[in-house]
C-alpha cells in the first residue's frame, strides 16, 4: 500500500528549513502544495500545546481528511512536523528522534548557519532512509 508523507522542519522563527517528500504514493505537485498548506495551518496549535507541555513528541496534534499531522518539538523549539497516513506511533517517534540526532550532528557543524535551510545531501537520504525504515 503507498503511504503519503510530507516531512518539514521548521525552525523557532517559523521559517522552513527542511522539507521532503517522503512517501511511497506517487508524487504529484498540486498535493505537494496542499501538504504544506495543511502543515502551515498546523502550526498556530504544535505552538500552543508545545507551552502546555514537556513532552517533546507531541503525537498527532491535527488531521485533515485522512492525513494526520505528527510533531515533535526540540528544546530549542525547532519542530519537526510529519504528515502522514499511517497509524503506528511508536514508529513515528522513532523516525523523529532519530531524525533529532541527525539534526543535532547538522547543528554541530561550525559551518552550519542555525535557522538557515538544510541542503547536505547525506542528511536528506538519510533521512529518507529513516522514512523507508519507520513509516
Amino acid at each position: 500500500m503507498a503511504s503519503t508523507a510530507c516531512f518539514v522542519i521548521v525552525s523557532k522563527n517559523d521559517i522552513p528549513i527542511y522539507e521532503a517528500e517522503v512517501g511511497s504514493a506517487p508524487k504529484k505537485e498540486d498535493l505537494a502544495y496542499q501538504h504544506q498548506f495543511i502543515l502551515h495551518a498546523a502550526l498556530d496549535v504544535v505552538q500552543d500545546l508545545a507551552w502546555t507541555t514537556n513532552a517533546m513528541f507531541l503525537r498527532s496534534v491535527d488531521r485533515f481528511n485522512d492525513l494526520v499531522v505528527s510533531v515533535y518539538v526540540t528544546a530549542g523549539h525547532t519542530r519537526f512536523m510529519l504528515l502522514h497516513d499511517s497509524r503506528s506511533d511508536d514508529g513515528i517517534k522513532s523516525f523523529f528522534q532519530e531524525v533529532h540526532d541527525l539534526y543535532i550532528k547538522i547543528f554541530l557543524n561550525p559551518l552550519y548557519l542555525p535557522g538557515s535551510r538544510i541542503t547536505s545531501s547525506h542528511f536528506d537520504t538519510k533521512v529518507r532512509a529513516l522514512a523507508r525504515k519507520y513509516l
